[in-house]
């Protein structure tokens, strides 16, 4: 019982200095100032804003924010507005404070950073973006650059989201197909060419209805045909037509 009651009295006074180390802790705390703004992101990402405009941005919600008490900086209000950049998946924004010497606090406001990872490119008269698996669309930058599959032709955004998209993530997906096709071609009938990194041919694949099947055809024939050193002996092969896979010599 004795055992029992010093436990419950350790805890008491554990309890009693982690509440007066939060008070004093929150009144040295009180009044403290944004000194700098702190843009964190995996260095690895592929799209990468620059930090300078993100600054900026910041600066052009709230011009006073550096030297500003961190009491009355809005960090939901900033996270909503990097999230609006296009090239930004989401963002967290918080504050952090650390201490200079014995007497004195600096104030930092962090924001951490998810870039968009695009997974093509489209070049056409209607636009020259990239999107991310989701869609989004991400601006074309100086800043960055991305070694994606790329679409080329009569591509509108309604059709590069919805029809080409689901195509591309397959695409990706398949350690073949990623490392085989380069690019894609739309042509103003709607129908697709896929041009391969090896190999001297066209893939006329014809429009993207059942794009599931006719990569599995294709792959088929790579697989039986073309792999017996027959890389450079076919102009085209079609997969327009259901279940067949027509090849043209040259």
């Amino acid at each position: 019982m004795i055992k029992k009651f010093a436990k419950i009295g350790g805890l008491l006074v554990l309890l009693v200095f982690l509440l007066v180390t939060l008070s004093f802790t929150s009144l040295k705390y009180n009044h403290v100032n944004c000194n700098d703004i702190q843009v964190n992101y995996n260095p690895e990402e592929v799209i990468k804003v620059n930090r300078t405009e993100l600054i900026n941005l910041v600066k052009s919600i709230d011009k006073d924010i550096i030297g500003k008490d961190f009491d009355s900086i809005n960090t939901v209000q900033i996270e909503q507005a990097v999230e609006k950049h296009e090239a930004i998946l989401k963002a967290e924004v918080y504050k952090v404070v650390t201490r200079t010497d014995s007497a004195t606090f600096r104030g930092v406001l962090a924001i951490n950073l998810k870039h968009r990872k695009p997974v093509i490119r489209v070049f056409s008269d209607k636009g020259n973006y990239y999107l991310d698996e989701f869609g989004g669309k991400i601006p074309v930058s100086t800043n960055y650059a991305a070694n994606v599959l790329v679409a080329t032709g009569d591509i509108s955004e309604e059709f590069a989201k919805e029809t080409l998209l689901p195509c591309v993530l397959t695409i990706e997906s398949d350690e073949f197909w990623n490392a085989q096709i380069e690019q894609i071609h739309v042509q103003k009938d709607g129908d697709v060419l896929l041009i391969p990194l090896v190999g001297d041919h066209t893939i006329e694949f014809g429009t993207l209805e059942n794009y599931e099947e006719k990569l599995r055809n294709m792959k088929a024939f790579y697989k039986q045909i073309m792999a017996k050193n027959n890389w450079n002996k076919y102009k085209t092969i079609s997969l327009k037509y259901k279940d067949q896979v027509i090849a043209k010599r040259r």
